[in-house]
């Protein structure tokens, strides 16, 4: 791996992360020219997602500092390669957690690029010369072509970016557990941050019952009066964790620390599915009494693949769903960080990388 080719001469202004302090400083590298099958970005927008807090501190082992976060962008386009065919200057387009693929195997033809094995993410990844990736805290970004969306027209710049990581990463379970075309189902959230705020606001868009199962009774009133929930459930409380036994057709878990899946398992119907899009650092407890008396099924799901994410971005448009978001200017991006360490935000923070709003 590189840091850059003789074929990267583009100076880009950008915000990195040094070591496992975490930390974010300016940083000024140089990204490749636009080749044909690539687009070049003006970076509007760039959502901070939970997994950069995990990047910036090498909570997971695998950080190549310095890395430069972000896999949650909106922008422009400002150049097109000569292959490209689906975007033209000036366009909204959005970037998100993917880089490149293989292009070759079976999930890649079948428009699951995010389940290659090969698969390489928009930043802290190798990309197909070898050199380390970098993401949406920048000024600019080069990209192939396949793996960016365009974003409808009706969306705004800033709130649209999340759906990039968030939208597609619970967007994705719902469509695959048939909740995009089978309303009337009875669907738990778990977890109302960055990611559960979006899953309640797809699932009523989809016609379903949607409950909250979240540790914090004081999100009650924001998750049924603000975001449409129709229940909620206080996880620590074993008298409301009881009275929603066997109630629930699908659950999804978006939260990323640690905690036991057995309590939530019980609220699922026979046969129900839970699907795990949250990210805990640690491993989380999965009893086997709960999974084997309701012939109940655990799953992961991952992001999306680039058809669906763009399948997503059309549907938000539609139903004009977006996230509840903060923005900030770069300079605050360590005091976000450290509130997003807190969970004290509602519901993900922005960075306005182009500085076009009134902060």
């Amino acid at each position: 791996m590189a840091l850059e080719t003789p074929n990267h001469t583009q100076t880009v202004a950008g915000w990195a992360a040094y070591d496992s302090s975490g930390k974010i400083a300016p940083y000024i590298f140089k990204r490749r020219e636009n080749g044909v099958n690539d687009v070049t970005i003006q970076v509007m927008y760039c959502g901070i997602c939970h997994t950069d807090l995990h990047h910036v501190k090498d909570d997971w082992g695998i950080t190549m500092y310095p890395v430069v976060p972000g896999h949650e962008i909106t922008g422009v386009i400002t150049k097109v390669g000569s292959n490209v065919k689906n975007f033209k200057l000036g366009d909204r387009v959005g970037v998100g957690c993917l880089a490149a693929s293989c292009l070759e195997c079976e999930f890649c033809k079948n428009s699951q690029e995010n389940y290659c094995d090969q698969i390489q993410f928009t930043y802290n990844g190798i990309f197909w010369d070898g050199t380390i990736t970098y993401g949406g805290y920048s000024e600019m970004l080069v990209a192939d072509h396949r793996y960016v969306v365009h974003v409808p027209d009706n969306l705004p710049m800033d709130a649209a970016a999340p759906l990039l990581c968030a939208g597609i990463t619970v967007f994705s379970p719902m469509k695959d557990c048939q909740l995009l075309e089978s309303p009337g189902k009875k669907v738990g959230i778990v977890g109302l941050g960055g990611l559960g705020h979006v899953a309640v606001k797809m699932a009523k868009a989809f016609g379903h019952q949607v409950t909250v199962i979240s540790t914090s009774p004081s999100k009650e009133n924001e998750a049924k009066q603000r975001l449409g929930a129709d229940y909620f459930l206080v996880s620590t409380d074993a008298k409301q964790m009881q009275r929603g036994k066997r109630t629930l057709d699908v659950i999804l878990d978006t939260v990323s620390a640690k905690h036991s899946l057995g309590p939530i398992l019980e609220l699922l119907k026979v046969n129900g599915t839970l699907v795990v899009v949250g990210a805990p650092d640690r491993p989380i407890e999965l009893p086997s009494f709960p999974l084997i008396f309701g012939k109940r099924a655990v799953k992961g799901s991952m992001t999306g693949g680039m058809k669906e994410t763009q399948e997503m971005m059309d549907v938000c448009g539609k139903h004009n769903i977006t996230c509840d978001v903060e923005l900030i200017k770069p300079d605050k991006i360590n005091q976000a960080l450290d509130r997003l360490a807190r969970n004290d935000v509602r519901y993900r923070f922005v960075i306005d990388i182009a500085g076009t709003s009134k902060l």
